[in-house]
């Protein structure tokens, strides 16, 4: 029902009218009466043989949200009644901001992908922190940080350990989010040196706290093998606890869509079915050079049971939707944890 009549009619506004329109609707609809039960007994899967125990936090399923379909922590608890054993929220800076100019965020719809240059738009840590207080969390939290875009990059630790400590009651664990391609410079904080500084400040908080938080961070498939060592190496070296691979691409290899077209929409991160491969790629190659010692979430082209099988048979410990969840439906997660119990 969902491809074939309710897809089709989103389909014919633009992208983040309609995401915004869902951030309105969701909420409305979760309201009614007895509207929760009947969505979480129809979407959910319960069944033991799907829980997962991953950096020392325990999963009821495999399949999470990625960050950046719930922006601004308002639909946690709402996105779990479709079965979801855990949402990502954010990306989330220390002030607001508006993100780049509009239009950002485009469908190819023969390729199942979505091309997006954002720009870490939200209305700031106070503001997440405010919607996080006053609704409790029904469902595991990731907490997706970064930093502002008018922050230099030297300054860029701060920006980092300011979100975290905010965040640090409310989220389960963090993302250090420094592989967005929307950012202006964003990637001279992925080059090590940078890298190891952010991380160290956040670990120098966290390990001050009684009950330390897990903390991973998320890379792009961008990154070429010696980039992909020196992220392990980074882990190692920091004490982090995981990797979520992959962030959206900056190539545009492999589309059915127009080349013409493409390049009429311009720059941005694509999501999506063609990011499947590389994502999966970049996941057997973290597990295999670092022996299977680092926790991965893998993230990128996942549509249905079979793409998260692949990622986990890759060396996934979990995995995450976005795209997804947009182009194939609710029943998402419902349908990849049947499959992967089907595969046991």
């Amino acid at each position: 029902m969902y491809k074939n009549l309710i897809r089709p009619v989103l389909f014919l506004f633009p992208p983040e009218l309609i995401h915004r329109l869902v951030s309105v609707i969701l909420p409305v609809f979760f309201s009614i009466p007895g509207v929760s039960h009947l969505v979480s007994r129809h979407y959910t899967v319960r069944d033991p043989r799907l829980k997962r125990r991953v950096f020392g936090i325990d999963f009821p399923n495999p399949v999470g949200i990625a960050a950046g379909f719930d922006k601004e922590a308002k639909l946690f608890n709402h996105l779990a009644c479709f079965g979801f054993g855990h949402i990502e929220i954010g990306t989330v800076t220390p002030l607001p901001q508006k993100g780049n100019p509009k239009p950002r965020l485009f469908r190819l719809t023969l390729d199942h992908a979505l091309i997006n240059r954002m720009g870490f738009n939200n209305h700031g840590i106070d503001e997440f922190v405010r919607r996080l207080r006053k609704t409790r969390a029904r469902v595991i939290i990731g907490g997706n940080i970064g930093k502002n875009t008018l922050t230099p990059n030297e300054e860029a630790s701060d920006d980092y350990c300011k979100c975290f400590r905010e965040l640090y009651e409310y989220v389960d664990y963090f993302v250090i989010n420094v592989s967005c391609p929307n950012i202006k410079g964003m990637e001279k904080l992925a080059e090590k040196n940078e890298l190891i500084k952010i991380i160290s400040s956040v670990q120098g908080i966290n390990r001050s706290k009684k009950r330390p938080k897990p903390i991973l961070i998320k890379v792009s498939p961008d990154l070429d093998n010696r980039q992909l060592d020196e992220i392990i190496e980074i882990v190692r070296e920091t004490g982090l606890d995981g990797i979520v691979a992959t962030n959206t691409t900056t190539t545009r290899k492999k589309l059915r869509t127009g080349s013409r077209k493409v390049a009429d929409l311009g720059q941005g991160g694509l999501s999506g079915r063609p990011l499947r491969e590389r994502s999966t790629e970049v996941i057997a190659y973290l597990h295999k050079r670092s022996n299977g010692s680092i926790p991965i979430i893998g993230t990128g082209g996942i549509s249905d049971a079979n793409d998260a099988i692949e990622k986990i048979q890759a060396g996934a410990s979990l995995v995450q939707v976005y795209t997804g969840f947009i182009y194939s439906g609710p029943g998402i997660a419902r349908k990849i944890n049947k499959g992967l119990l089907n595969n046991i």
